[in-house]
């Protein structure tokens, strides 16, 4: 049997081949890499099940391949029963407990004034999401780059979040 210094010799030295594979089946270079972690996370875990003389190479390509399919499935099982949006927020923070149609007037009041008073870099993008565009569609609309737009939306939600929960 081998011993965990030879494995994990074995595996860094043959681990490098793994990054570019992960970015050609996610096609996102911080998908890639958490793809990449979770891989040698995995055979680092499992080394009691690699065999000696087995190519490595093929062993962790199999690890990458799997995660990357079980991520995969496990995402389009989720959209199927439910993907969250922004317009999530929007219905979730309408219900309340009581059936006062006024003062839910006056708390989609609040939250139409947040989304107005948004910075414009983070009101344009939170926008087109809302409206039902997609990530990379709003990224091609604003010449930005994908993370960015992301990063904008996630920021817009966190400052209604904060502006609507205040009042």
């Amino acid at each position: 049997m081998m011993s965990s210094v030879e494995f994990n010799t074995l595996l860094v030295g043959n681990a490098d081949f793994l990054k570019p594979f992960a970015f050609t089946l996610t096609k996102d270079a911080e998908q890639a890499k958490d793809l990449y972690q979770e891989t040698l996370f995995r055979a680092l875990s499992n080394q009691e099940k690699y065999l000696e003389g087995t190519n490595i190479r093929a062993w962790l390509f199999t690890i990458m391949r799997n995660i990357f399919i079980n991520h995969y499935r496990k995402k389009a099982k989720n959209r199927m029963i439910a993907e969250p949006s922004v317009s999530d927020f929007f219905l979730n923070y309408q219900q309340s407990p009581t059936s006062n149609k006024a003062d839910t007037n006056l708390r989609m009041k609040d939250i139409h004034v947040a989304v107005y008073h948004l910075p414009q870099i983070f009101k344009q993008p939170f926008l087109l999401y809302y409206e039902g565009y997609k990530y990379f569609e709003i990224a091609d609309i604003l010449q930005e780059p994908l993370g960015t737009i992301k990063s904008r939306i996630h920021f817009a939600r966190k400052i209604l979040k904060t502006q609507v929960l205040r009042h």
